[in-house]
């Protein structure tokens, strides 16, 4: 009993688990060597390891468990209901119940009844210490039960717990960090009062407010353009920082890697499931150090059967979410992130298909920058990039942000905006974070956000996730419009204190902070009027714009008219080089019509905004012609 001074019966069988196993006809000779020469490798508990292949199923791999240790086995989760006292399981934090796989089910005449899913190990022991004296339990009675029934129980005894700390969890822990309250009372007034001064000054002075409004635009205009091109030079100049990674992974001891979490959020996407599962399954990482959940609302009947239908490894487990407002992305990360295992986590989206050891370069990272990076981005790009022209243009944007816009945020030490997928945190601190917002329907955005204003730092990785890109109009602007929506709603829970801001991340982060998060919808928005008046001038030749253009307002102009949409072209050629992707190379002179269709797309965000801030656009996914293709030539 390792010293404890608890009375229990937690022996130990003289045979040992892979000869149980063997004995009961679960698992043949040749199996259990594949499994010995692959603990022998990676480390790890072989009982663990030969479920995680898959070699025995979840119930037969605890049933024998519970034999190995001389404990009954309960299988009813019905049974373990009845069994616990409901005010005395209220003493205790559910998530720690979770962390430490137990069940302090009630204590009866010096008697604690416990299931677990992890009998007699250094966790069990260490919780029997923590909470209970010597002299108040006579005896510990321990019954096992698998992993996903501890978890069901609990989450059937804590639901409204739960549930609540993933909904308003940060709103509790920071109100004015959550985008449950979309504008503060000092903002609307602030808006109330610019344009009631607004509209005073154009009727009394229109003309010098009309030239004072074009100048502010296009002095927008010019810094949002430097701010770009300074930023995409950087990134140009990153590539070499991270080839030590490459160098370094071959370092790793696979016997020490610690566990994984991998969040997939997934609603009605029952199509893409077997291409994600069988990539999740590539991955070069210990089998059985991946904990692997799958987060699905409980009415979404179709993508549950469809992953239910995938025979599953047993460390994979699926998370079924209650519904409950708002229904979002985050809220359902936040409910998964309670239940996670992993020492660190990452989220992939259920259309994902990460490159095969992103996870080991991830590890490679943590270890070998300062502790005070919480969070390392992987690149996003498309498997059906030559699809049609909105996967082109897609492919281009998203090519340059990842391969030179955030290489250049992170060189220059400025805010880095997630990206909604391929994330790789560390737990704790994820949790300390008080994890994503749900009520903001661009959480990884914000996450980024709030994680530089408390000191932490954000870095890139050298490895790629590759996705489906959108395909159909709709749907790209259903999705764009999130996005907007979503930097919208960061730009205003981060402006409540600007100079509170100012005073954390400092005047660089403060400045980018406004050109990327607040200068992206500004932009969009604005730039339509602008075309407006260009095209109306070139018809019709008109002097009567002239008045609010003088000179220095018109050379400026015209600089941004020339340069900023050369800048734009030129970043989106540039696009194309890392990659290889010269094909696209024609496509980046059709920027400017791209552009549109994010005007579009921000003009709905901002009409939602006011109108239905919480609501999530969903995105379809499954609807390209071309699907991943021999995810075994996926690079590694």
């Amino acid at each position: 009993m390792t010293g404890v001074a608890f009375t229990l019966k937690c022996g130990s069988s003289s045979e040992r688990i892979g000869e149980l196993f063997i004995k009961k006809g679960l698992l043949t000779e040749e199996q259990l060597k594949e499994a010995l020469e692959y603990q022998k490798r990676y480390g790890g508990r072989l009982g663990w390891i030969l479920a995680s292949l898959g070699y025995v199923d979840r119930v037969s791999f605890f049933k024998v468990l519970a034999e190995h240790y001389g404990l009954p086995f309960v299988e009813d989760q019905r049974e373990v209901l009845r069994n616990i006292d409901k005010k005395f399981i209220k003493r205790f934090d559910p998530e720690e119940l979770l962390r430490y796989e137990i069940i302090p089910a009630r204590l009866e005449n010096g008697i604690l009844y416990v299931y677990t899913s992890y009998p007699c190990g250094k966790k069990f022991y260490e919780f029997l210490e923590k909470h209970f004296k010597p002299e108040d339990v006579k005896e510990v009675r321990v019954f096992v039960i698998t992993d996903l029934d501890l978890m069901e129980v609990l989450r059937k005894l804590f639901n409204d717990v739960i549930v609540d700390r993933a909904v308003n969890g940060l709103f509790y822990m920071s109100p004015d960090d959550s985008a449950k309250r979309v504008f503060t009372r000092g903002q609307l007034l602030f808006m109330y009062i610019s344009l009631v001064l607004l509209a005073v000054s154009l009727t009394f002075q229109p003309l010098p407010t009309l030239i004072f409004l074009n100048l502010l635009v296009q002095v927008f205009y010019l810094s949002v353009n430097l701010f770009k091109f300074v930023v995409s030079v950087a990134g140009t100049f990153t590539e070499i920082e991270f080839r030590v990674e490459d160098e370094l992974l071959k370092s790793l001891d696979e016997r020490n890697l610690p566990m994984y979490t991998i969040l997939v959020p997934a609603y009605k996407e029952p199509e893409v499931i077997p291409y994600l599962v069988k990539a999740l399954k590539a991955l070069d990482y210990p089998a059985h150090k991946l904990d692997v959940l799958f987060l699905l609302e409980e009415d979404d009947k179709e993508t549950i059967e469809a992953v239910e239908r995938q025979n599953l490894p047993a460390n994979w487990r699926i998370i079924k979410i209650p519904p409950s407002e708002p229904r979002t992305k985050p809220k359902a990360c936040n409910y998964g992130l309670f239940f996670a295992r992993g020492e660190y986590l990452v989220i992939y989206d259920a259309e994902d298909i990460p490159e095969k050891t992103q996870l080991k370069k991830a590890i490679v990272a943590f270890n070998y920058f300062p502790k005070d990076y919480i969070c390392f981005q992987a690149a996003l790009n498309f498997y059906n990039r030559d699809e049609n022209f909105l996967t082109r243009m897609f492919t281009l944007e998203y090519s340059y942000w990842f391969d030179y816009m955030l290489p250049g945020l992170h060189r220059l030490k400025m805010i880095i905006p997630l990206g909604g997928t391929s994330n790789h945190f560390i737990t704790q601190k994820l949790r300390e974070l008080g994890g994503w917002d749900p009520y903001n329907v661009t959480e990884d955005a914000d996450l980024g956000v709030r994680a530089f204003e408390r000191g932490y730092k954000v870095g890139v990785i050298d490895s790629t996730t590759y996705e489906e890109a959108n395909t159909k109009l709709g749907n790209w602007i259903r999705q764009r419009s999130r996005w907007i929506k979503g930097y919208m709603q960061t730009w205003l829970v981060h402006m409540r204190h600007p100079y509170k801001l100012l005073k954390r991340i400092g005047f660089r982060g403060f400045m980018s902070f406004q050109l990327l998060i607040g200068g992206t919808p500004v932009m969009f928005l604005v730039n339509p009027i602008m075309w407006v008046m260009f095209a109306y001038w070139l018809i019709t030749r008109t002097y009567a714009l002239e008045p609010i253009f003088p000179p220095f307002v018109l050379y400026t102009a015209l600089f941004n008219l020339f340069m900023g949409n050369f800048l734009a072209i030129y970043l989106s050629m540039l696009a194309v080089f890392k990659r290889r992707y010269y094909n696209l190379l024609p496509y980046a002179l059709l920027n400017p019509v791209y552009w549109v269709l994010h005007s579009i797309a921000a003009y709905k965000a901002l009409y939602e905004l006011f109108v239905k801030p919480f609501y999530w656009q969903k995105t379809q996914h499954g609807i390209s012609k071309l699907k991943p293709a021999g995810l075994e030539n996926i690079p590694a």
